[in-house]
């Protein structure tokens, strides 16, 4: 059992957390591709054949292994790759990435999420720390959280325990009075526990759990983590 009285800031993930991300992605790559109509016919042909797509994305993960983490630098030079294979202008690749993520920014949170995080952000210092690319900044969010480590520019990703130290540094509490919150069990609730935070399990689709070590607390949304402390006096 958690013992809440004993966690004095929280860590949360974002993407499938916060809101379902695979909604998002796939609006992401249609704005992608209508844009890519207009401005890279060949390529947004290209893209459009699946195994080829994935071929070019395999590629680049095979040849720049030093990017696994940072998926925001594999999608652009996954654009630029289909750009110069289609025979199109590889300089369209920055202004198509950024079509991609201007709407992959434009999520749609959970139901439960934006008042549990303005109840949780009165209490404790809140930090993001996500092996995605969205940016709190664009979404509207950044006013609640005290900072935001992403993979990609942090250097590592979780279960690093890296990532997870550098959250703690960054709000200033000791790592075993920090809650990590995520929804996924090894990146989130294994990594986490490896670094010595406790843990809470956004489990939302009523998953089973499958791992030796288990959460410190299991929930399936946010507004059950929130009725926790406010049980506290």
């Amino acid at each position: 059992m958690l013992d809440t009285t004993k966690i004095r800031a929280i860590s949360l993930d974002l993407d499938d957390t916060l809101w379902p991300i695979w909604p998002i992605i796939e609006k992401a790559e249609a704005a992608l591709d209508t844009w890519l109509l207009t401005n890279a016919a060949a390529t947004r042909e290209l893209l459009r054949d699946v195994e080829k797509r994935q071929a070019i994305r395999q590629k680049i993960e095979q040849d720049n292994p030093q990017l696994a983490h940072d998926l925001a630098s594999l999608r652009r030079e996954a654009i630029r790759s289909a750009l110069l294979c289609a025979g199109d202008d590889e300089s369209l690749a920055d202004a198509a990435f950024d079509v991609f993520m201007n709407m992959r920014n434009e999520v749609e949170l959970y139901e439960d999420s934006l008042e549990s995080l303005q109840y949780l952000a009165g209490r404790f210092p809140l930090i993001a720390v996500s092996n995605g690319n969205a940016d709190l900044g664009r979404i509207g969010l950044s006013h609640l959280f005290r900072g935001a480590l992403a993979a990609g520019k942090f250097g590592v990703g979780k279960p690093d325990i890296r990532i997870f130290q550098a959250a703690a540094d960054v709000v200033g509490v000791p790592l075993e009075n920090i809650l990590h919150v995520g929804d996924d069990a090894s990146l989130d609730v294994l990594g986490a526990h490896a670094a010595g935070m406790k843990t809470a399990w956004v489990n939302r689709g009523d998953h089973s759990w499958t791992h030796e070590v288990a959460p410190d607390l299991q929930v399936t949304n946010l507004h059950e983590l929130c009725a926790l402390f406010k049980q506290q006096p």
